[in-house]
């Protein structure tokens, strides 16, 4: 967008009703993007994470296909999205044993009219909750935080990074 063009709400018309962004006339690129949170925990829910102790089994990696699920059926769970064909949907986890934290990183690509910000996001935030709901028994205090969009490229808008 240049500095001309007048931001504006996407999904309303004139008259502020809800509308679905018309792609049709839109040509298909390549289109990335990245979403990042965290995971908060008490040092003993973190030690049954790390531990793979946890009695509800594997954590990471039910969360990892929590998310890629949650990425391909995103357009069903966000009522303006547009169902778009992923040729990649990933999650990865960094651990920080000194705060106790998980960083969470979804990312998703397409080649299609319209970009993949809300798989990602979707994707990361869906993680995060299988986390939650997976370490609730160790810790009801978990604190999910600072889910959003760290990078996305293609289409009209181009590159992009987060500050």
């Amino acid at each position: 967008m240049n500095k001309d063009e007048a931001l504006t709400l996407s999904h309303l018309d004139e008259s502020g009703q809800i509308k679905m962004v018309d792609v049709g006339n839109k040509t298909p690129t390549q289109r990335s993007a990245t979403a990042q949170g965290r995971v908060k925990m008490s040092a003993q829910a973190f030690a049954l994470l790390t531990a793979k102790d946890n009695a509800k089994g594997e954590v990471l990696n039910t969360a990892r296909v929590a998310g890629i699920l949650a990425a391909k059926r995103c357009a069903e769970l966000i009522p303006l999205c547009h169902s778009l064909p992923l040729s990649f949907a990933g999650v990865d986890f960094a651990l920080d044993d000194a705060t106790h934290t998980i960083t969470i990183s979804a990312t998703c690509r397409t080649d299609a009219k319209t970009g993949v910000e809300m798989e990602a996001m979707t994707a990361c935030s869906i993680a995060a909750l299988t986390v939650y709901d997976m370490c609730k028994a160790a810790d009801k205090g978990i604190i999910l935080e600072t889910i959003r969009l760290i990078h996305k490229s293609g289409g009209k808008s181009g590159e992009w990074h987060s500050n």
